[in-house]
């Protein structure tokens, strides 16, 4: 699950960044042709993450400001071009003054993006270049790595440090049943030092740090916004090329006298707790609404908003819908189970913009869930790349198991999210990565009807699906049907004919026509803007 949901994460941001197909990652799982299983031919591959530089080798030290130094071993003998990279940029004074612009506990921390928002960055070369993988460096917690956009092709200035977690057996033999495969040895460093398995064989591991792993583990301890952004900058004061000359080396964090700090992560878990999800909330009576209609379909579909919530949000679309820029659209990428996208007057995923021009920043609140229904901007990594481009979530029905698998992983979802995520379905893992401004009050059937229909190599229909219009309306007291359970199963359509038996007829080959060519999508793999490790 884990992986199909990192997949699915980098599909949206794919759709609104460069467009063209979606989605390996891992924010890449399934389907990358690079996965973290080891296959057969690597089952007896040494790891080299904790092997001792020599004398006179190169290291990297780098200096993060209010917490402290940094080294970093190199290995060029497996990732000779990421080392080049990194060691070329660093003599140039590249990364000195940036940030770590993405930070989750346990997990990792980013930087390395001169934008500082997780959309820019070059290599020393210019572009991105492919630093590829080699199974002998896995993501040991304290392993640097290249960010991508979906392939070790397209990494360039961004990185990351490991911290992770450590795994328990049980741990990783439910990482096995989901497709991974370990070496014994793999297996005793993350149940040991820890890491984060899930990323092995799709990003370029190229370093690891040996001395100050207290100090990347201190930083993912400070306070996060939306799209995990530190609330205060951590900056990166200086990263030079040095030479290692037989200094202690402290692989580990049990070498250091480091305590978490939980008091903070507990104090925002609590509150997160106690939020209640507002999406359900009923439109009252001449509260602004949004009207769309589709070609071919007799019921519209109608928006609930959320000012008080995404308040930049809600006005970007009620102004663009007043100006018609949404009539005749179409809905460029539909996946089943997932969600249907629109709003991009090139109709490929390439454009859009927002009614002020270029992007802007959304945010993200946690009243507002990915719930079934759930209407959001895509984005290209961070919610400050919001524009025009919009999507509608169908998603799944989550399972106790499957919610506690989430949960397992990180997900910290409160009372009132798993109770919806139980009933009304949704995706549970792009929430805080999108900005949620709206829900389907009527016309979900529609949405869920428009899902099933048969589409391309990029998830484009064969068909188009047209917006006919999008108007901005008083909501007058119509019935509120929030659940896809309200509805009877069928979408209608202008095209149904009054005929009970041909209606039933018809009814019956369109379903045997999605049965047979609607696959769940698993993951190619998109090119795009935002570099991410997830």
């Amino acid at each position: 699950m884990y992986k199909k949901a990192l997949a699915f994460i980098m599909c949206i941001a794919a759709a609104a960044a460069c467009m063209t197909s979606c989605g390996n990652v891992s924010q890449n799982g399934e389907g990358s042709s690079s996965s973290s299983a080891v296959t057969s031919e690597t089952e007896s591959v040494e790891i080299a993450n904790f092997t001792a530089p020599k004398e006179g080798d190169t290291i990297i030290i780098m200096n993060i400001k209010d917490y402290g130094e940094v080294k970093f071993r190199l290995f060029s003998e497996y990732a000779e071009k990421g080392c080049e990279n990194f060691i070329e940029l660093a003599k140039k004074g590249y990364y000195d003054g940036l940030t770590f612009h993405r930070v989750i506990k346990d997990f990792m921390i980013q930087g390395g993006d001169p934008n500082g928002n997780g959309t820019g960055g070059e290599s020393v070369w210019g572009g991105k270049f492919d630093g590829g993988t080699d199974p002998h460096l896995i993501h040991a917690a304290g392993a640097l790595a290249y960010a991508n956009s979906g392939s070790t092709a397209t990494d360039g200035s961004q990185f990351y440090v490991v911290t992770g977690e450590v795994y328990s057996e049980d741990e990783l033999a439910a990482l096995e049943g989901n497709g991974y495969t370990f070496t014994e040895q793999q297996k005793k460093i993350y149940s040991t030092a820890g890491g984060a398995p899930w990323l092995d064989g799709s990003y370029t591991v190229f370093g690891q740090v040996i001395d100050g792993l207290d100090v990347i583990f201190k930083v993912q301890e400070t306070a996060t916004g939306a799209n995990d952004m530190p609330e205060n900058d951590i900056i990166i004061e200086s990263v030079k090329v040095g030479e290692y000359k037989g200094e202690e080396i402290r692989w580990y964090i049990s070498d250091y006298d480091y305590e978490p700090a939980t008091e903070a992560e507990t104090e925002a878990t609590t509150q997160q707790q106690n939020v209640e999800a507002a999406n359900f909330t009923a439109p009252k009576e001449g509260e602004t609404i949004v009207t769309m209609k589709l070609e071919g379909y007799d019921q519209p579909v109608k928006f609930k908003l959320f000012p008080e919530y995404a308040e930049k949000g809600v006005e970007n679309f009620i102004e663009l819908a007043k100006s018609g820029y949404y009539n005749g659209l179409t809905f460029h990428r539909v996946i089943k189970d997932f969600m249907i996208q629109s709003g991009d007057p090139e109709g490929n995923g390439m454009g859009g913009e927002s009614t002020w021009g270029g992007s802007f920043d959304g945010g993200t609140d946690p009243h507002l869930i990915h719930a079934a229904g759930a209407l959001a901007y895509a984005n290209s990594g961070s919610t400050a790349t919001n524009g025009s481009q919009f999507y509608i979530v169908t998603g799944e029905v989550y399972s106790d198991s499957e919610i506690d698998e989430l949960q397992s992983y990180g997900y910290g979802l409160s009372d009132s999210q798993i109770d919806i995520y139980s009933t009304a379905g949704g995706v549970p893992w792009l929430d805080g990565g999108y900005t949620v401004f709206g829900q389907v009050f009527d016309g979900l059937d529609v949405v869920f009807d428009i899902s099933k229909v048969d589409t391309d190599d990029n998830d484009k229909p064969t068909k188009d699906v047209i917006i006919e219009t999008m108007t901005v309306e008083e909501y007058s007291g119509e019935p509120v049907r929030f659940y896809i359970t309200d509805y009877d199963g069928t979408a209608a359509s202008e095209t149904d004919t009054d005929a009970e038996e041909s209606s039933d007829t018809q009814n019956e080959e369109e379903t045997s026509s999605d049965e047979e060519t609607t696959t769940e999508e698993t993951s190619t793999d998109p090119e795009q803007e935002t570099t991410t490790a997830e």
